[in-house]
């Protein structure tokens, strides 16, 4: 039987291996350590590793973010955890004018190998404060690299190659994710015994013919249920492209499934305006417009702040309902 762990289990997994490999990695964060993280991804990592590589932080992410971009300056790995995505905006300046910036400013002669980690969703009624997805706000800053895994198998081989990249690398997660269950294998079942992937490599999650959907994240679920609900109940055949990595962006593989389907939808838990969606979107038209036979769409949540009550808030965020109608309007 393949084993199955979730999303959480399969992030600690990558931390607890990142922290045998390398000597130099250590994890930073509000209550990582002995309370083993507020979403138990670090769970049992203390007790295993000890003061040392699992740092627990006063909460202040504009003091412990900056503290680990210094630490990371200077040779040291950190996986800074981010109790809610949300919080980056009191870090602003040490993560956009510091961490993105000093590998440029310095001439190459300063790295920042740093991963900014934690959850970037909505969808569980905390509030507008809390609810951020902020993934294209990250990936429009050069030098800086945007990971947002869709599944445990994904999120343990992104998390490892982020690790050990030497730019900052902003990894986002969803809490909504965190229990689910997938097949990941064990790292003797694998070729050169390990899970491993590569930045910049996008996924093809389901094959089809008729349109393809692309999304990051979350959203991802979203599609593939959308994807069923097209083939069984409209004969439409949908592929499902998984981004991953929104910058850097694998274009190659997203060009290739829409020249196939010639119809494409971007899917986002993130807001229309300026979105991630608008900007795949225009890679689209610009490169292989010859080959579209529909505009490209999108889907997002709706252009407000998060909604706290829990089923309006529901209805807020892109479901496969409306994937499906959109589909049909270009099928």
């Amino acid at each position: 039987m393949p084993r199955r762990i979730t999303y959480r289990d399969a992030i600690r997994e990558a931390l607890d291996e990142e922290i045998a490999r390398d000597p130099m990695v250590v994890v930073m964060g509000e209550e990582v350590a002995q309370y083993n993280g507020a979403y138990k991804v670090t769970q049992g990592l203390w007790d295993k590793w000890g003061d040392k590589r699992l740092v627990d932080t006063p909460i202040s992410e504009a003091g412990f973010i900056g503290m680990g971009i210094g630490a990371s300056m200077l040779g040291v790995r950190p996986v800074m955890e981010l109790m809610f995505w949300s919080f980056y905006t009191v870090a602003w300046d040490q993560i956009v004018n510091n961490a993105a910036m000093v590998r440029y400013m310095s001439g190459g002669q300063i790295h920042c190998p740093i991963v900014i980690r934690g959850p970037a969703n909505g969808g569980t009624s905390v509030g507008a404060t809390h609810s951020h997805t902020p993934e294209n706000i990250m990936a429009n800053f050069p030098g800086m690299k945007c990971v947002v895994p869709s599944n445990a198998y994904d999120a343990k081989g992104l998390l490892k190659a982020a690790i050990r990249d030497n730019d900052p690398v902003m990894f986002m997660e969803s809490t909504k994710l965190y229990g689910e269950e997938w097949d990941v294998p064990a790292n003797d079942e694998l070729p050169g015994g390990e899970l491993f992937i590569p930045l910049g490599t996008a996924d093809i999650k389901r094959e089809g013919t008729d349109i393809s959907l692309i999304a990051h994240g979350r959203a991802v679920i979203t599609c593939l249920e959308a994807a069923r609900i097209l083939e069984e109940e409209h004969g439409i055949s949908a592929e499902v492209v998984d981004v991953r990595t929104i910058r850097p962006l694998d274009e190659e593989t997203i060009l290739n499934s829409v020249s196939k389907t010639h119809r494409a939808i971007y899917v986002e838990e993130g807001k229309p305006f300026c979105g991630v969606g608008a900007q795949i979107a225009y890679t689209i038209q610009a490169q292989i417009f010859d080959e579209l036979d529909a505009p490209v769409l999108r889907v997002n949540s709706l252009d407000s702040p998060a909604i706290y009550s829990p089923p309006l808030e529901a209805l807020q965020l892109p479901t496969p309902d409306v994937v499906v109608a959109k589909a049909l309007s270009i099928c």
